[in-house]
């Protein structure tokens, strides 16, 4: 399948799925949206629920390059950085990633979806998997560097991981009131100075 085919499929199915709802999306709504057959369709994606985690991949992949997101070295990203510091650029990357117009739309559909259908919730837990093990890989590299200091890395990144998440949809939920902001800077600096190395 072409790229710009794979990307014409993935933008219709989510343009319908925020406006209809990804439950009340059928294959035949997308391929006439899309413009050709429902089994050219089938030619692409073997399912709406293969085309979901698909669009998920791809969606993610777009908004990492966008938000300029890549591997790091973490010697070179640590050099002349504080602990705070490091946190606030990782938080602020992740959170710039899934700002991304796409991203975010997808996202409003799958959280929306995630108590009802299975597809949705898999794709919530996996990139809440995702999440966490960057911070993992993280925190360890951190303590190799005597940046923090953790008793448990493991739980620690779970822990961050799972605040950092909750934190973020508060924010998101309280848009209007941009006071509320300032919460997910303060717990990255209580963080750090109760993991002080």
């Amino acid at each position: 399948m072409s790229d710009t085919r794979k990307k014409e499929i993935i933008m219709a199915t989510l343009e319908l799925a925020a406006d209809k709802g990804l439950g009340n999306v059928s294959m035949n709504m997308i391929a006439d949206k899309v413009g050709i057959k429902k089994p050219s369709l089938y030619n692409h994606f073997a399912s709406k629920e293969e085309l979901v985690e698909v669009m998920y991949q791809f969606l993610r992949e777009e908004a990492k390059k966008t938000a300029n997101i890549g591997a790091i070295d973490f010697m070179t990203f640590f050099r002349g950085k504080s602990a705070l510091d490091i946190l606030r650029l990782m938080v602020s990357g992740y959170f710039n990633m899934n700002q991304q117009e796409h991203m975010m739309n997808f996202y409003k559909v799958i959280y929306s979806e995630r108590s009802l259908n299975p597809v949705a919730a898999k794709i919530v837990v996996e990139e809440t998997n995702k999440m966490i093990l960057a911070t993992k890989q993280l925190f360890y590299a951190m303590e190799i560097h005597k940046l923090l200091h953790f008793k448990n890395p493991d739980m620690s990144a779970l822990s961050f991981a799972m605040t950092i998440h909750g934190l973020m949809d508060y924010e998101l939920d309280q848009c209007s009131n941009k006071s509320d902001q300032s919460l997910l800077d303060d717990y990255l600096k209580w963080f750090c100075e109760e993991h002080a190395v």
